[in-house]
Formats: C-alpha cells, sequence, structure tokens
C-alpha cells in the first residue's frame, strides 16, 4: 500500500470542530492616537489539544494590529486565549478564529494573527491568517 492511499481517518466533523465556539468577549479600551502604529502582543506558552487524538499541541501565538478606534484589553484577551487550553481545536482554525474574534473585538485597520507551532512528527506549522478594512481578509496590508 502506498501512502497516499492510506485513509487517516480524519473527518470534516474533525475539521470543523470548534471552529465557531463561542468563546469570552475580548475588552477594548479607545485609542488615543489617530496615527498609524503597530501594537504587536505575544503569547509564548499557547496551547490546545488535536480535536482527533486529543493530544496537546503547544505554539507562539502573535497577534499585531494597527489600532483604529479601539485597542485590545489584555487581561480579557488573555481570559480569551485560555479557554483553547483545552479545547479540541485544529491549529488553522485557531489563526483564523482568533483573527475573526480581535477584527469584531476591535475593527483594527488591519490585522495579522501567526500561529506557530511546536514540530509535531518532524513537521512545524505556522499559519499566518490576515485582513484589512480596505481589502478584506487574506491580504497583508503594506
Amino acid at each position: 500500500m502506498k501512502t497516499h492511499d492510506i485513509d487517516f481517518g480524519y473527518t470534516s466533523d474533525h475539521a470543523r470542530k470548534n471552529a465557531n465556539a463561542v468563546l469570552p468577549k475580548i475588552q477594548c479600551w479607545p485609542n488615543q492616537y489617530k496615527r498609524n502604529y503597530t501594537i504587536r502582543i505575544e503569547l509564548p506558552e499557547f496551547t490546545s489539544v488535536c480535536p482527533k487524538t486529543g493530544l496537546p499541541d503547544f505554539g507562539v501565538i502573535t497577534i499585531e494590529y494597527i489600532p483604529n478606534k479601539l485597542c485590545l484589553e489584555l487581561k480579557s484577551l488573555k481570559y480569551y486565549l485560555l479557554e483553547y487550553r483545552d479545547m479540541g481545536i485544529f491549529m488553522e482554525n485557531i489563526a483564523n478564529k482568533i483573527l475573526d474574534d480581535v477584527v469584531k473585538a476591535c475593527k483594527p485597520k488591519c490585522a495579522t494573527i501567526t500561529a506557530s507551532f511546536t514540530p509535531r512528527g518532524g513537521l512545524r506549522s505556522v499559519i499566518i491568517a490576515s485582513y484589512d478594512e480596505k481589502k478584506g481578509y487574506g491580504k497583508k496590508s503594506n
């Protein structure tokens, strides 16, 4: 049997698991400056769980954004991110869900979420999800 013929048993239910989970609200506070400036928030000890195996995933989450009228409040963001600790969710869904929730919370001019996970089986996954208020999702602003 060739490797590409093996069924690893992942289903669309695994892929969707917790992608739409309702998490604690991320609070914000008013931005005091009209100029463009970048805020970078790093969580070097992020953990979640594989939705199929239940094994832990470890990584670094970086949230980088240019605020518009609001800035993310860090304590609520920390509680939000801690909800992923025991959640079964794919790495790709983590980056995209965090991006969706950050955009919903503070409506930034642009935002990029980088989720860099510890290698598993010799493979490192780095997921980058971006938003730009003028271009929408998927295109990094310059």
